[in-house]
């Protein structure tokens, strides 16, 4: 099983991308479990709710990993919990970097958020491109300073596309370990 992870700040296409690679490379979709949960309660988080998201992330996640398909696209994963609850509330229970990094993830696509628009949609707070790209470069800090694979993405929708896609394709491609 090859476990894929879309990540970066929002409105940068992760969920459009997680859907793309899923329509060509087949594979089993997570979504991502904090929008399920806000709109479940109808209000916007705060910081008691972040153990409960970042919960409801894992349960997803584990339950994709124990069916086992070839490929594993997570939309996100709690390395978006991580910063989030850093970012909006200054503060991020400890277990939850110590539960991402128990966990092996074979490729992320940090997406950049310059290049495409901001999309309102209700659950979004970041409309300053300076905030998404500091959440950008929070992630590339997290994800080279904790030696993940990753990728860098940026350009239009159709080279983000493609940059996905051809990302995706080599991961297939390798051979599995042992």
């Amino acid at each position: 099983m090859k476990v894929l992870v879309l990540t970066g700040p929002e409105s940068s296409g992760k969920s459009w991308l997680a859907e793309a690679v899923r329509a060509r490379f087949g594979g089993l979709l997570v979504g991502e479990y904090v929008r399920h949960f806000i709109e479940q309660q109808g209000r916007d988080t705060c910081y008691a709710d972040i153990p409960a998201i970042a919960r409801g992330q894992l349960e997803w996640e584990d339950q994709a990993r124990a069916a086992r398909p070839p490929l594993l696209i997570l939309d996100t994963h709690l390395l978006s919990n991580l910063l989030w609850s850093r970012s909006l509330f200054g503060d991020c229970p400890a277990w939850i970097e110590q539960a991402l990094l128990e966990r092996r993830y074979d490729l992320h696509l940090l997406l950049d958020p310059q290049g495409v628009p901001w999309v309102a949609d209700g659950q979004r707070c970041q409309p300053e491109l300076a905030e998404r790209v500091a959440f950008h470069r929070a992630c590339r800090d997290w994800l080279h300073g904790n030696r993940q694979i990753f990728r860098d993405l940026g350009g239009d929708w159709a080279q983000r596309r493609q940059q996905a896609l051809e990302a995706v394709a080599e991961l297939v491609a390798e051979p599995r370990a042992g």
